[in-house]
């Protein structure tokens, strides 16, 4: 269930990302207005600040256990991050972290 959540939530924002934002920003042109879209008010800036400051954490977050548990490929979700978004890096990276982490505990087992 944990799994299948995190793959659906994170695909889900993805899917409403690609509908929401990228036809607009497109049809615009303007990659800047398009992040400058996220602080046009004190509630937007919240909200765009919460975006980037959880990314940010997300990153300390991965290049730490990169060193420490060894887990690999955490770029991948820190890309994903930032387009389309935190959802969709985030559920992504518990997804490898797991993958690998479950990798890791059964080769322990075996020595």
């Amino acid at each position: 269930m944990y799994k299948l959540s995190l793959i659906l939530l994170g695909t889900g924002f993805s899917i409403a990302f690609s509908a929401l934002v990228l036809p607009a920003m497109w049809a615009s042109g303007d990659v800047i207005g398009a992040f400058a879209g996220g602080f046009v008010n004190p509630y937007a800036t919240g909200y765009a600040l919460d975006a980037i400051f959880c990314w940010l954490i997300l990153a300390v977050w991965i290049v730490y256990e990169a060193k420490k548990m060894n887990v690999r490929y955490g770029w991948i979700a820190l890309i994903l991050g930032v387009i389309p978004g935190v959802a969709t890096g985030f559920a992504l990276y518990l997804l490898i972290r797991m993958s690998q982490l479950k990798e890791i505990n059964n080769n322990s087992r075996l020595s």
